[in-house]
C-alpha cells in the first residue's frame, strides 16, 4: 500500500511538472553592460536547484572536515571506554566463577586504564562511581585471598571515591560488604560500628539487619540480636518455622544472662507476649527463676499459659515438653507453700478427669497429692501412673516417692524393693 502511494505521488509531481515546464514560454534576461543573456524560466530554476545543490554538498563536506577531529576523540573515547567496561566484566565474572586472583587484576587493570584516561585529560562521566566498584571487587578478592592489607586500602580509596553527595547508596554499600567481612574475621564490634554508621535507610534493610543479627550473636549481646530478630521476623526475612526457632533460641539465651531473680523478672518482662507462650521458654524462665531462689508464685504464673495449653489439647505440647512442665511443677511445689499447691491440685485434678489415662497426670497428681500430705490418693496415682510411664527420671522419682510412703507406713521390704525400683531406673 506504501509503494503505490508512492508511485502515485511520483506520477502526480511527473505530470505537475510536465504541465508547468512543457509550455512554459517564461524567460529571464541578465544584463551585464555591454552583453545581454536571455535565460528560459526552465532552465534558470535548474540552474539555481543545481546551484544550491553544489553549494549543499560543499558545506557538508567542510563541516564534516572540520569535525573529524571531534570524531577521531570520540572514536578514541569509546575504544578506552569498551575496554575498561570489557575489563569490569572480566573481574566480575572471575569474582563469580572464583577465579580471585584473576578478578583482582582485571579489577586493578580498570583503575589503570581509568588513570591512563583521566591522565589524558578525558574523564568518563560515571568515573567516580566506576573507580569504587573496581576498589570494591578488588577489595573482595583481597578478602578472599586473606590480603587483609589489600582491603584495607582498596577500601579506603573506594571510599575517598563516594565523598560526593550523590554517592550515599554506593556508600552504604561499601559499609554493608566492610561489614561482612568483619563478620568473617569474627570482628563483631568492628561489624556493629559499620552497620551503626549506615545511613537510617540503609540500617533497616534486610541485609542489614541480618548482619547486624549474626554480629550481635557473635558479641555475645542477646537482647540486642532479639530486637533484631523481631524486625526480621516482621519483615518475614524468616519461614515462620525459622523464624520461631529463631526467636525461641534467642530469648533462651536473654535468660541464661540473669544472675539473680530480679533480673529473671526483668528479662521475662522484656519477652513479647508470643515468646512468654513458648514452652521452652517459660519452662526455662521458671527453672532458672526457681533455681536463682526467686519468688515461687511467680515464676509458677509464668507456667499458667503453657498448662493451660497441655490441658486444652492432648496434643498442645510434645512429649517431651510435657516431661519438662511436670518436672519445673515438681519442682516448685518443693519450694511453694500449701496454698498455692491447692490450687495447682484443682486444676491439675481437673486435667487428670478430662484425660484419666494419661500416666503423666497421673503422675503429677499423686506428686502433688505427696506435697500436701494426702498420702493414700498419692500412693494409689503415683502407683496407677508407674506401668505407663515411658520417662526414665519420672519413674525413678516415682519408685522414690512410693519408697519415702512405704517408710512412713512401716512397710520396710515395700520400701527397699521401691528403693531398688529407683536405683535401677537411675542406672539406665
Amino acid at each position: 500500500m506504501r509503494l503505490a502511494l508512492w508511485f502515485l505521488g511520483l506520477f502526480g509531481a511527473a505530470v505537475a511538472i510536465a504541465l508547468f515546464a512543457g509550455n512554459n514560454q517564461g524567460t529571464i534576461t541578465l544584463f551585464w553592460p555591454p552583453y545581454r543573456v536571455d535565460f528560459s524560466l526552465n532552465f534558470a530554476i535548474l540552474l539555481t536547484a543545481l546551484v544550491f545543490l553544489i553549494l549543499h554538498v560543499a558545506l557538508r563536506a567542510l563541516a564534516a572536515l572540520f569535525a573529524m577531529p571531534a570524531l577521531a576523540r570520540r572514536w578514541r573515547i569509546q575504544h578506552q571506554e569498551r575496554a575498561i567496561t570489557l575489563s569490569l566484566l572480566d573481574a566480575i565474572s572471575h569474582l563469580i566463577a572464583g577465579r580471585f586472583v584473576r578478578a583482582r587484576k582485571a579489577a586493578e587493570l580498570v583503575l589503570a586504564k581509568d588513570g591512563v584516561m583521566t591522565g589524558s585529560g578525558e574523564q568518563l562521566a560515571y568515573s567516580t562511581r566506576l573507580r569504587a566498584l573496581s576498589h570494591l571487587l578488588a577489595a573482595e578478592s583481597a578478602q578472599v585471598l586473606q590480603d587483609r592489607a589489600a582491603r584495607e586500602s582498596h577500601y579506603r580509596d573506594a571510599m575517598a571515591q563516594t565523598r560526593k553527595r550523590d554517592s550515599h547508596e554506593m556508600r552504604d554499600g561499601m559499609k554493608l560488604r566492610a561489614a561482612r567481612w568483619a563478620l568473617e574475621d569474627r570482628d563483631a564490634s568492628g561489624a556493629l560500628t559499620l552497620l551503626d554508621d549506615l545511613s537510617q535507610g540503609a540500617a533497616r534493610r534486610t541485609i542489614a539487619l541480618r548482619l547486624r543479627l549474626k554480629a550481635t550473636r557473635l558479641g555475645q549481646q542477646p537482647r540486642a540480636a532479639l530486637e533484631t530478630a523481631r524486625l526480621l521476623a516482621k519483615h518475614r526475612a524468616f519461614s515462620d518455622v525459622a523464624a520461631l526457632g529463631l526467636l525461641r533460641g534467642l530469648a533462651l539465651e536473654l535468660l541464661a544472662t540473669a544472675r539473680d531473680s530480679d533480673q529473671q523478672v526483668a528479662v521475662w518482662l522484656q519477652l513479647e507476649e508470643s515468646e512468654r507462650r513458648m514452652p521452652e521458654v517459660a519452662l526455662e524462665a521458671c527453672r532458672r527463676m526457681l533455681q536463682l531462689g526467686g519468688d515461687v508464685d511467680t515464676a509458677m504464673g509464668w507456667l499458667l499459659p503453657i498448662w493451660e495449653r497441655m490441658a486444652g489439647a492432648p496434643n498442645g505440647l510434645s512429649e517431651d515438653q510435657r516431661v519438662k512442665l511436670v518436672l519445673v511443677l515438681e519442682q516448685g511445689f518443693g519450694l511453694a507453700s500449701g496454698a498455692p499447691q491447692s490450687l495447682w491440685l484443682t486444676r491439675i485434678e481437673q486435667a487428670q478427669m478430662s484425660n484419666p489415662g494419661d500416666p503423666v497426670l497421673q503422675y503429677l497428681a499423686g506428686i502433688t497429692c505427696l506435697r500436701l500430705q494426702l498420702w493414700g490418693k498419692a500412693q494409689q496415682l503415683l502407683r496407677q501412673s508407674l506401668p505407663r510411664l515411658r520417662h526414665a527420671e519420672l519413674e525413678r522419682s516415682a519408685w522414690a516417692a512410693l519408697a519415702r510412703l512405704d517408710e512412713q507406713r512401716g512397710d520396710v521390704v515395700s520400701a527397699a524393693q521401691s528403693w531398688q525400683n529407683a536405683a535401677q531406673k537411675r542406672t539406665l
